[in-house]
C-alpha cells in the first residue's frame, strides 16, 4: 500500500489528482546532458509547486535511452501551471535538441 502524503490539497483522504506518465526517448550519448538538465528543472518544481505531488525521473532498465518520467498534481490547475512557468519552458528549450522524438504523454485519474 502506498501511503498518502500529508498535504493540505488532500481532503478527508479524497485525492481528486492527476497523474501524468511521459515516456522520452533520448538520443545515444545525450544521456548525462539530459539527466543534469532533468534533474535541475526536478528541483525547480519541488521548490515551486505547492501543487505537486511527486515529479521523479527513472531510466529503464531494458533501454538505458528511455526514461520514464511519474508526475502527480493536486487538479488540473496544478499541472497548467506546471507546463507554463517559466523554468519548465526554458528546460523544455534545452531537452528538445537531446531527445530522438517528442515524448508521449499519458493522463491519469487518480484513484
Amino acid at each position: 500500500m502506498i501511503p498518502v502524503i500529508n498535504r493540505p490539497h488532500f481532503n478527508k483522504g479524497t485525492i481528486m489528482a492527476i497523474g501524468v506518465l511521459a515516456t522520452i526517448t533520448v538520443q545515444e550519448g545525450k544521456n548525462e546532458e539530459f539527466e543534469r538538465i532533468f534533474l535541475e528543472l526536478t528541483e525547480q518544481v519541488r521548490a515551486n509547486e505547492s501543487g505537486n505531488v511527486f515529479y521523479a525521473l527513472h531510466r529503464s532498465k531494458s533501454d538505458p535511452q528511455v526514461y520514464k518520467v511519474m508526475e502527480q498534481y493536486v487538479g488540473p490547475a496544478a499541472l497548467a501551471e506546471h507546463g507554463q512557468s517559466d523554468y519548465f519552458r526554458q528546460a523544455n528549450e534545452k531537452l528538445a535538441g537531446l531527445v530522438a522524438a517528442a515524448p508521449d504523454i499519458e493522463l491519469l485519474d487518480a484513484v
